[in-house]
């Protein structure tokens, strides 16, 4: 009996730094790198209900969209199609936020002569493809929808 209350105690410990670890937020980053607004509608689909999932279960978690190539379209305020939900997720939704590839707004720029404005609330990252491989190797979820 003895023998099963001191090997309790020594797993106690165990026990409780596995709780610990499900106190960390959840995180999530979403891959938009292509053009077209379903695609980016669909993005932002899958943030708001991920988001609500865990809202409602008292749960935190963080989500990134990760935006380059075409995808970047999102997030450029002169020509963004989803740019009233864009707004909303601002009000409503702190926990979700906007990467800007660097490399597609250089890009950009040399293209058109000028660099395109992004929308108010979106982060430029230098390289949209190394954030989310970064982001990976910190044992984020990486999700392209």
């Amino acid at each position: 009996m003895l023998r099963l209350i001191l090997t309790a105690l020594l797993l106690l410990p165990l026990a409780f730094s596995a709780a610990q670890a499900d106190d960390k937020p959840h995180r999530l980053a979403l891959q938009i790198s292509d053009g077209d607004e379903s695609k980016m509608n669909a993005v932002l689909n899958v943030a708001a209900n991920v988001s609500r999932y865990y809202s409602d279960k008292g749960e935190e978690v963080e989500i990134r969209i990760v935006a380059f190539n075409a995808g970047l379209n999102m997030l450029l305020a002169d020509r963004t199609p989803v740019a009233t939900r864009l707004k909303s997720f601002k009000q409503g939704m702190p926990n979700v936020s906007f990467d800007a590839c660097e490399n597609t707004l250089d890009t950009l720029t040399k293209k058109e002569g000028k660099e395109p404005p992004l929308v108010e609330n979106a982060s430029r990252v230098k390289a949209g493809v190394v954030t989310l491989i970064e982001r990976s190797e910190k044992g984020w979820t990486i999700v392209r929808p």
